[in-house]
């Protein structure tokens, strides 16, 4: 097995560890303080036998280590091993790299997407549509520029017009099913802000662009 196969494989064995309510709880108390074995007991309600069983399965998986006082040599105490947690949510990252951003009528979620990806990676991005429109949509402009970003001088352009870098991110589901994507190509559901234009739906937009943008890009 390759090393990206065994890192998920790890991870999946510290899911499995932690899919246990019991073994979560006491992970969720280990968070913010270290306890014995009876203080664990007695939180959790669960019989000494099982206990032990829950911290010999979470111990397994490296996610907690047991260790005797430094007071009394008798008292062991488990610990929660912070790093254990810190991969477990899903990620896959790229490096920071030029973009090009695709929706309809690049009028609002590629150009803010564009805007957010410079901003936030100091990245050149670019944005495109299938079927253009005229102008960015007014909502799109002034929810950039809540969010510090300055869509003055953007103006909607087709894909045949821009240059297509190695990162592509389509934003739109019906470009995405017009297009034929390349197999590197990415594509996140973004909802139209313009099919029911208010200043929350542009806000959620830039919103949820860019916590995309923040979690898909490797941290420099």
């Amino acid at each position: 097995m390759g090393v990206m196969g065994t890192a998920v494989e790890d991870r999946a064995g510290r899911h499995a560890a932690l899919g246990d309510s019991t073994r979560l709880a006491i992970v969720d108390e280990l968070v913010v303080c270290d306890r014995s074995p009876q203080e664990l007991q007695r939180l959790t309600g669960v019989a000494s036998n099982l206990l032990a069983h829950h911290l010999d399965v979470l111990e397994q998986a490296r996610i907690i280590t047991r260790a005797r006082s430094s007071g009394d040599g008798r008292r062991r105490y488990v610990r929660l091993e912070r790093a254990a947690l810190s991969d477990l949510v899903p990620v896959r990252r790229v490096t920071a790299q030029p973009v090009l951003f695709i929706c309809t009528h690049n009028s609002a979620r590629s150009q803010i997407a564009a805007a957010l990806w410079t901003r936030l990676t100091a990245q050149p991005a670019d944005s495109a549509g299938t079927h253009p429109a005229h102008q960015v949509h007014p909502g799109a402009a002034a929810a950039a520029a809540r969010a510090g970003l300055d869509l003055s001088a953007a103006r909607p352009r087709r894909l045949d017009q821009v240059r297509a870098p190695e990162l592509v991110v389509t934003v739109c589901d019906r470009a995405h099913e017009e297009l034929t994507p390349g197999p590197a190509w990415l594509h996140w559901s973004v909802a139209d802000p313009v099919a029911n234009p208010s200043k929350r739906a542009f806000d959620a937009t830039v919103a949820e662009l860019g916590d995309r943008v923040t979690s898909l890009v490797a941290a420099s």
